[in-house]
């Protein structure tokens, strides 16, 4: 009779249930750790199987730490997936509004699109319908990582590959409308990244959704980041395809043309070769790194220092929503020097007194643009003691619209013309506005719709669909896509990436919250680089905060009160009502974590200034 192999007991430890934590200490005595004779302790595996949906919403089963705190968790999964900068993700849970008993029915159907990661075998996995080739992953027990990640794949990376659109019929079974209170309560559903999975009582085989959660995406080069850049590129798709994040109807139908070529060049029958997509060439690579370093420090003040500071002057209409006029829209002569903006009556009065003078520092800038309709306009959201003045000012032209709406974003971080990133910026918007322009170039037939196959419901928001005839979707898709249809697949994507962070709403995560001294709940809006105090009845923002005027901020963790100081002796105070205080916290702490990140970091983590951030001292 042949002998059993030896069980493997090398990944076990002790689980204090009562308490909910590991006894990871195995210098510690019981006694010391406080466990009595009555105590009930699990010896059970630290890596256990997780189901992940991805952002390209593939769901994989990866065995991953049950005892490591989540960021660490989160940055073996990266490793594994070959996902650079992990500290840009994090994991959510899903909202809990699919009944139990869906889920059950739906168990077998889902089961098949699984594809299975093995991480502590080392073994092959199993292999998900789209992908015929072995996935692999290796543990090393030295440290208890995974190995890198040029070990996990053999042959191309399927997650480096677009997923094709879902036919109308399944798409509108996903889409759900939602309020900024349904967004509120989507988002507290975070994990908190200082505790282990099993401390937030995640079980075996539970579903948690891998998503970039920091919307700062450093340093994205495409020779190393196919899987990250594709990534980002089915998030961004997902949120608009269900409208997790407003556009309007141009911007749809510009989504959906660069959906379409994405489509297309993903699916075309020639293998795709990397060797075809254009060289970064070197000096414009560098140029762009010099300016993300210049952009993180303060170098840039040199610049300012030693250059005139730029500025603009032309013949703007205004328009002042509050104010009562007949005529809502009047012209003035507008100058914009530093960053402020003042207006004349004409240009021969500008040597004198101003009407007016708007300062952007700390303002909101909202394009207002519909380029078929010849329409430039900037919302302006500038901040008053009492709330925010809301200013709209209407531009003639893109060349014009460019400059004025990149100096106005500078602005309101307290920057002007004269900084490196103005030119970029100006770039930025006026290839954005060249995707928005839904009529063909110029000499270019418009497309023959009769002889193209296409399901145009694939590539906008259900709602959208049920608004346009197919064949009128279709014609409108395919006049927009001449505009792009020179692009290549990376150049697509990051197209498509670059518009939706062009979006006024891009990047806001919404709480419920309710302010020291306030007797209603309202949302809190928390970006990258601001807080924005919103009325919930009305959705309008009442009033904004930009990190750089924080000073200091803590949490009272017994009332579970959030108190933040800016400059100029303001200080608000606010309890959570969606979701832990903590989730708050860790948001602020990250964002500030992750401005603080620079190239010569050598590709290395500060996780202890991470928590030190992030963490709280409960």
């Amino acid at each position: 009779m042949m002998s059993e192999a030896p069980q493997d007991w090398s990944d076990h430890a002790l689980w204090w249930e009562q308490r909910k934590c590991w006894l990871l200490r195995t210098h510690w005595t019981l006694d010391k750790y406080g466990i009595q004779a009555d105590a009930e302790l699990r010896y059970t595996p630290q890596h256990k199987p997780l189901l992940l949906q991805l952002p390209n919403m593939k769901t994989i089963q990866m065995t991953v730490s049950f005892s490591n705190v989540v960021f660490k968790t989160v940055i073996d999964i990266c490793r594994i997936l070959n996902i650079r900068r992990p500290e840009e993700l994090s994991l959510l849970k899903p909202p809990d509004d699919a009944s139990k008993k869906k889920k059950k029915k739906d168990k077998d159907s889902e089961q098949e699109d699984i594809w299975d990661i093995d991480l502590l075998s080392g073994g092959p996995s199993g292999t998900g319908p789209m992908y015929s080739k072995t996935m692999k992953a290796t543990y090393d027990p030295e440290n208890g990582m995974p190995m890198s990640a040029t070990s996990v794949w053999f042959g191309e990376n399927p997650l480096a590959e677009s997923q094709a659109n879902l036919p109308p019929a399944e798409l509108a079974k996903m889409y759900q409308p939602l309020s900024l209170v349904d967004k509120a309560v989507n988002n507290a559903g975070w994990l908190d990244s200082s505790r282990s999975l099993m401390e937030q009582d995640i079980q075996d085989y539970d579903k948690l959704l891998l998503r970039f959660k920091y919307n700062v995406f450093f340093d994205i080069n495409p020779k190393y980041d196919g899987v990250r850049i594709t990534q980002l590129y089915e998030q961004a798709r997902w949120s608009i395809l269900l409208e997790e994040i407003d556009c309007t109807e141009e911007e749809m139908l510009m989504f959906a043309s660069l959906q379409y070529h994405i489509c297309k060049l993903t699916m075309s029958t020639e293998p795709l070769n990397n060797s075809n997509e254009p060289e970064i060439d070197e000096i414009e690579a560098a140029l762009s790194n010099l300016e993300v370093t210049l952009e993180a420090g303060h170098t840039d003040k040199i610049l300012e220092d030693i250059t005139d500071i730029p500025e603009l002057a032309n013949s703007l209409r205004l328009f002042r929503p509050k104010r009562l006029t007949l005529r809502p829209y009047k012209e003035y002569w507008f100058v914009f020097k530093d960053t402020t903006i003042s207006y004349y009556k004409n240009k021969e009065a500008s040597s004198g007194e101003p009407i007016e003078q708007f300062h952007l520092r700390g303002c909101e800038v909202v394009p207002d643009v519909n380029v078929t309709e010849k329409k430039f306009g900037i919302k302006l959201l500038l901040p008053v003691a009492d709330g925010m003045n809301e200013v709209y000012i209407r531009c003639d032209n893109e060349t014009q619209y460019a400059k004025w709406k990149a100096a106005c974003v500078l602005a309101s971080k307290g920057k002007t013309m004269a900084y490196s990133s103005y030119k970029t910026e100006v770039k930025h918007i006026q290839s954005f506005l060249q995707m928005k322009n839904l009529a063909p170039p110029p000499g270019q037939a418009a497309p023959d719709v009769e002889t193209m196959e296409m399901n145009a419901e694939c590539f906008v928001s259900p709602r959208y669909a049920k608004k346009h005839k197919t064949k009128q979707l279709t014609a409108r898709i395919l006049e927009a896509h001449q505009n792009i249809a020179q692009l290549s697949l990376v150049e697509a994507k990051m197209r498509f990436i670059q518009a939706w962070q062009s979006l006024p709403e891009f990047g806001i995560k919404y709480y419920i919250v309710r302010f020291k001294g306030s007797k209603k709940d309202e949302i809190l809006g928390i970006s990258y680089n601001r807080m924005i105090r919103i009325d919930m009845s009305t959705g309008l923002p009442v009033t904004t905060w930009r990190f750089a005027n924080m000073k200091q901020w803590n949490v009272n963790w017994e009332i579970r009160q959030v108190t933040i100081e800016f400059d100029q002796s303001v200080t608000i105070a606010f309890s959570c009502v969606s979701c832990d205080c903590k989730v708050v916290h860790e948001f602020i702490g990250g964002y500030i974590f992750l401005s603080t990140r620079s190239k010569d970091q050598n590709e290395t983590l500060d996780e202890e200034m991470f928590h030190k951030l992030t963490g709280g001292q409960e």
